[in-house]
Parts: C-alpha cells; sequence; structure tokens
C-alpha cells in the first residue's frame, strides 16, 4: 500500500462552536494519539486526555481504543446538570402546578 496512513475525523463541539477535523495517522493509532495529533488539546485546554470521555460516532470508547479507517472520534464535555435530577424537578413542578388548579 503507497499510503502506509488511515483517513479519520476528530469532532469537539461547544455551544458556539463547532470543530470537525480530518486527519490522517498512522495505523495503529490511538483516540489519544489523533486527539494528540489534531492539535485540540493546544487550542481547547480543557480537553484532558485522562478525564475527558470520546467516542467512535457515537459509541463511548477509550482513549487506548485503537483506530480503523473512516472512524470519527467524538470528544465529549461534561454535563452541566444531572439528566435524571432535571427530570425530578421538572415532575416535582407539574405535580404542583397540577394542584393548584387556579382560582375558582
Amino acid at each position: 500500500m503507497s499510503n502506509s496512513k488511515i483517513k479519520i475525523e476528530v469532532v469537539y463541539a461547544l455551544p458556539h462552536e463547532q470543530t470537525l477535523l480530518k486527519l490522517d495517522v498512522p495505523p495503529a493509532s490511538t483516540i489519544a494519539d489523533a486527539v494528540k495529533f489534531s492539535g485540540l488539546l493546544e487550542k481547547y485546554p480543557e480537553i484532558d486526555l485522562a478525564k475527558s470521555k470520546f467516542g467512535l460516532f457515537g459509541k463511548l470508547s477509550k482513549a487506548d481504543t485503537v483506530l480503523r479507517e473512516k472512524d470519527r472520534i467524538e470528544i465529549y464535555r461534561p454535563l452541566i446538570a444531572d439528566p435524571k435530577e432535571v427530570r425530578r424537578k421538572r415532575a416535582e413542578e407539574g405535580k404542583v402546578m397540577k394542584k393548584g388548579g387556579g382560582d375558582i
């Protein structure tokens, strides 16, 4: 094979900005390697290879996962709020509102 690189994409999204980079990386590169090659660690210092979560096409993956041709790495940000807690609060508010029923 004349080209000894594989083609991948690295994606990182913020509320106001989305970054999608297409890269050629050596075979047997890992998610962590690709994130380092992408330059995103310098541009976004909040990305921490030890703490951040990563995915391949929406499936949670470890940083040491070996990449294949055309993989898309997604770098996930921490959640601002716990979804279960938000749903619980909404449900409580809904119950309170239903009990009131307004003036008769």
